[in-house]
């Protein structure tokens, strides 16, 4: 079988499988009752089972209702609610469905997330009556959260409004503008009677003033989302081989196609060669090409840089590329997720050290509505930005999702869900890194020093500018390449549009790191004088500036800098002339594990930098 059949091939099997839907809408406007009629109409039922559950309710004394068909928990019976996600198929003379029924009470969300996760498509029930009911905009949020934007919209219960046009309309238009506003178009929006099968399969008598499909037509108006081998090439590496004087690449392949010939992109990196040979095992022959779901080994013609966790795709269509990451997170551990937090980020089969660098919004898990937050509860669902150590190659969910979903662990356990929403600097594998000529080994040779990062944090006039400077000038006689970032300085040219809010002080945190970066890979040892409040945000440069990153802590007292106070600034901030001053009106988080403290209050300025320039020569010396 050539490429062209096993793609052919591939297409159809995955559009021979059901299409899924997920129900959602308000505990009590009728969705099970709904997926009950629908498996009536469409004879997905076992004969004489509608007979025999009229026979148990009226045993029981109640009356039928197209529900029970679902209701296979005792705790369902019992509570009148829908506690867990039921897949249900059927199909139409179109195709086959499996119809995922969420729960819609609040008490179970995470098993609503669960179901809507895995739907292709949805369909928002709205009782005729109520209309728009606030937990019908709940669950219309959350489906714009997962990303989804196919939606059929069935208002319920026509009959109890005695199938009034007008009231309709009303309700279709709350509906169409609220979707409208949260990004989502309703491909049809419905007047059905679930009960009494108005609409569902066949259009009714009763409603001569609606001419739009049946909601089996709208379900069949849905377009099959593209197969994945039809998607451009997404194979994350799991390993590499030596096989004699082979090296081969393996893993499985999540979307598009591969053959020999096809010219690779790695990413992260950007490196490029071409497939040189697909391989197999044993005895058996070598494939010709190989398809979305399908294990591989190849080998490349050219001897490039790959390790796992990396991503071979076309070079003209590769991933985003980023250390950055806004994703909508579920969060499963009964300890809360807050800012600062270190977890194991895991994409494919790329691992990662990953700072949760801020929690963006977090949804209410009672009302799912967005709100600020400084934590996440269990169960709870956030938009939080994450940022790992290394270069990670994703997509973003909703174009790519086999490579736009991930975990968080903690100590191998799974602590949340997530799906990239976005990822900062955008297509960076567009960008070609380039490599260096001069290498760091070649400038520590010439400078009789590595490049390095000592980070000076601590309260305002506790001496960190002052021991840098000084650190500065015996370093510099001493022959080496150093530099001072001070950050009162920065903030008079790089930092200059930045306040002080805690937003603006993670800000002018990311650009000092990300200078003092680049002036460490070019061999200078880099002395960084900056209150950097925040022990998050001193991570986060940790993790921008990598192995060459030494946390200093300039101890002080408060009251011995308020009694230095050189430029005045704590007698105006007692007096209420200066808002959000570090150890007056905002809070400073002192290193939990410093890599060297230096105590100014005890030490003389000029002893503090000796500390300091002994540390310097020790950590960066050229061997």
């Amino acid at each position: 079988m050539n490429l062209q059949e096993k793609i052919r091939a591939a297409a159809s099997t995955q559009r021979s499988r059901a299409f899924p839907i997920v129900i959602v809408g308000h505990v009590d406007h009728g969705k099970s009752t709904l997926v009950g009629r629908l498996l009536h109409e469409t004879g997905a039922l076992p004969t004489g089972k509608v007979e025999q559950l009229r026979a148990v309710s009226e045993k029981r004394g109640l009356e039928f209702e197209w529900s029970f068909l679902l209701d296979a928990l005792q705790v369902e019976r019992d509570q009148g609610i829908t506690v867990d996600t039921t897949q249900i198929w059927f199909h139409t003379q179109q195709r086959r469905y499996v119809i995922i029924d969420a729960p819609g009470h609040k008490e179970f969300l995470k098993n609503m997330v669960t179901g809507a996760a895995q739907a292709d498509a949805a369909i928002l029930v709205v009782d005729a009556a109520q209309g728009l009911a606030e937990q019908t905009r709940r669950h219309a949020y959350l489906l714009h959260l997962l990303g989804l934007r196919q939606v059929a919209v069935a208002v319920n219960k026509i009959d109890l409004i005695g199938f009034d046009a007008d009231r309709f309309n009303d309700v279709a238009a709350a509906v169409r503008g609220y979707l409208a506003s949260i990004g989502i178009t309703a491909a049809q929006i419905v007047p059905v009677s679930a009960k009494e099968g108005d609409n569902i399969a066949e259009a009714s008598a009763k409603t001569p003033w609606y001419h739009g499909p049946t909601l089996l037509e709208a379900l069949d108006g849905f377009p099959d989302r593209a197969a994945a081998v039809e998607q451009p090439l997404r194979l994350p590496i799991q390993d590499l081989y030596r096989v004699d004087d082979k090296r081969i690449i393996v893993g499985r392949i999540e979307s598009g196609s591969l053959k020999v010939g096809d010219r690779l992109r790695f990413t992260p990196g950007g490196r490029e060669a071409n497939v040189a040979s697909l391989e197999a095992w044993g005895n058996q022959a070598a494939p010709v090409a190989a398809v979305a779901g399908e294990s591989v080994a190849f080998t490349l013609d050219e001897d490039v840089f790959v390790e796992r966790g990396g991503l071979a795709t076309p070079p003209d269509a590769p991933p985003l590329e980023s250390t950055r990451i806004l994703a909508r997170l579920f969060w499963l551990d009964k300890e809360p997720l807050h800012a600062g937090q270190r977890l194991t980020l895991k994409l494919g089969t790329a691992e990662a050290d990953a700072l949760v660098e801020a929690i963006e919004e977090v949804i209410d898990v009672e009302t799912l509505l967005p709100a600020k937050a400084d934590h996440v509860e269990r169960n709870g669902v956030a938009r939080v930005i994450l940022r790992s150590r290394k270069p990670l190659a994703l997509d973003r969910y909703e174009t790519m999702a086999r490579t736009g979903r991930g975990v968080l662990a903690r100590n191998f356990h799974i602590v949340a869900g997530f799906v990239v929403e976005s990822a900062e600097g955008g297509r960076l594998a567009d960008l070609t890194r380039v490599d260096a000529s001069v290498s760091q080994a070649d400038r520590a040779q010439l400078n009789g020093h590595r490049g390095g990062v000592l980070w000076l944090t601590g309260l305002s006039a506790a001496g960190k500018s002052t021991v840098a400077m000084a650190a500065m000038r015996q370093l510099f006689n001493r022959g080496r390449q150093v530099y001072v970032l001070d950050g009162d300085n920065v903030r008079h040219g790089l930092n200059r549009d930045l306040g002080f809010t805690p937003e603006a002080r993670t800000e002018n945190i990311r650009r000092l790191a990300e200078a003092a970066r680049l002036m460490a890979d070019a061999g200078l040892i880099v002395l960084v004088a900056a209150i950097s409040p925040s022990q998050a945000d001193r991570d986060q440069a940790r993790s921008i500036i990598g192995e060459g990153f030494r946390e200093i802590f300039v101890s002080a007292d408060l009251s011995v800098c308020q009694q230095r106070d050189p430029k005045g600034l704590y007698k105006r901030a007692l007096a209420g002339e200066i808002a959000n001053f570090t150890g007056v009106s905002a809070p400073y988080e002192a290193p939990r594990q410093a890599d060297l403290v230096v105590d100014t209050g005890s030490l003389a300025p000029i002893q503090a930098a000796q500390v300091l320039i002994d540390y310097a020569e020790r950590q960066f010396a050229a061997t």
